[in-house]
């Protein structure tokens, strides 16, 4: 037989808005992303070809990060400054201002690419990781495919204007939640507000962060601004504010202060139209199902992934969560087994289903007492 087991999670109270009526964003292509149930909260021409301008520099980072976290490359690595990164120095280009024949270091590099945009910077990383600036760009478009990346391509590591090097913000908004999901302690950079260099042959240069939205004390933390003559001005944000993050990417606005106005709009927008639900923590036991033939009566069931939901405040809805098996569960039963299918359900629509699985393994019973809990059933239906 089948059993079901219902539970209410969450039921959303009325709140004092009066509608919700999607609002409009001066860019001419943008998204929200609600980064921990993944959900897109708004759109606009996500899929539109832009050059990413700066923020290409988020994936020039993700490869040093990768090849750290991999233990490839360590913060200490100095590499030497060629003359091709030495002429993106000058006067006309966002810059750490690094001299020929320098060695910088991993971590100062990196400093200068995140915290100062400098594409001097970018060149001098790609150089020492890849040989040159051209295998570091198809080391970048590699890593843009395996994440669903689908249309873009990177030739250049700083952005500067390549009419090839284009994405769209759907694929940078990939790009940031992979760096934020998978390098959480490097991510912290991203909010640094200045970084000074001790250059050779020079005084000291301080340099703050080109983000407007860290000056704003709103819990903006990131990520990247942008800016081509061509795009106009672009920026990859995001907010942690009481346990949601925010993620919201926008290319094709008109002016610098537009930008950040805008930017904030949509970020506020998420926070104040939506909740999110936590639904599930990963591994930990959700409930109890029967167990026939078992040493135990009883078997602790969960589901791996961490469940979140985002869910307008403006409409009451009724979650609930589905466990659906075939029971009583047959011992012998190991840790881990499938037993069936936890499914979250809202406003009467599927919206996830996942695999229901075996918190303990379970031994069976020896035969004598198989066969005591057998005549139990046949008269009792004692299981």
């Amino acid at each position: 037989m089948f059993k079901y087991l219902f539970y209410i999670i969450f039921f959303i109270s009325i709140f004092n808005y009066n509608s919700f009526s999607a609002i409009e964003i001066k860019a001419r292509t943008a998204i929200l992303q609600d980064f921990y149930s993944g959900e897109i909260l708004y759109e606009k021409d996500p899929d539109r070809s832009i050059y990413p301008a700066s923020m290409t520099k988020i994936m020039t980072s993700i490869i040093a990060f990768d090849l750290i976290k991999s233990g490839d490359l360590s913060l200490e690595d100095k590499f030497i400054v060629s003359e091709k990164a030495w002429r993106l120095s000058t006067a006309g280009f966002s810059s750490m201002f690094i001299m020929v024949g320098d060695e910088v270091s991993v971590e100062n590099l990196l400093n200068g690419i995140i915290i100062a945009s400098g594409n001097d910077a970018c060149i001098a990383i790609a150089e020492g990781i890849a040989g040159t600036e051209e295998e570091f760009a198809i080391l970048m478009t590699t890593k843009a495919k395996e994440l669903g990346m689908e249309n873009t391509n990177f030739t250049n590591s700083s952005g500067i204007n390549d009419p090839d090097n284009y994405s769209t913000v759907r694929d940078i908004l990939k790009m940031s939640h992979y760096l934020i999901k998978e390098h959480p302690e490097f991510y912290k950079w991203f909010s640094i507000k200045n970084f000074t260099w001790d250059r050779t042959g020079g005084d000291p240069i301080k340099q703050g962060n080109r983000n407007p939205l860290l000056y704003k004390n709103i819990g903006a933390d990131g990520i990247k601004t942008g800016y081509l003559a061509v795009e106009k001005f672009s920026l990859a944000s995001s907010i942690e504010r009481k346990g949601r993050r925010l993620i919201a990417v926008g290319s094709g606005f008109e002016t610098k202060g537009s930008r950040s106005r805008e930017s904030l709009k949509l970020l506020t927008y998420g926070l104040t139209n939506f909740d999110l639900v936590e639904i599930n923590k990963s591994r930990t036991p959700i409930d109890k199902v029967d167990v026939w033939l078992g040493k135990e009566n009883q078997l602790n069931v969960y589901v791996k992934e961490d469940i979140y939901k985002t869910i307008k405040k403006a409409k009451k809805k009724l979650l609930k969560v589905t466990l659906k098996y075939e029971g009583p569960i047959e011992a012998p039963i190991t840790k881990d087994d499938k037993i069936g299918k936890f499914k979250v359900v809202y406003n009467d629509e599927l919206v996830g289903e996942y695999d229901l699985l075996a918190a303990n393994s379970v031994e069976k019973v020896n035969i004598f007492t198989r066969l005591i809990k057998s005549l139990n059933y046949l008269i009792w239906g004692d299981v």
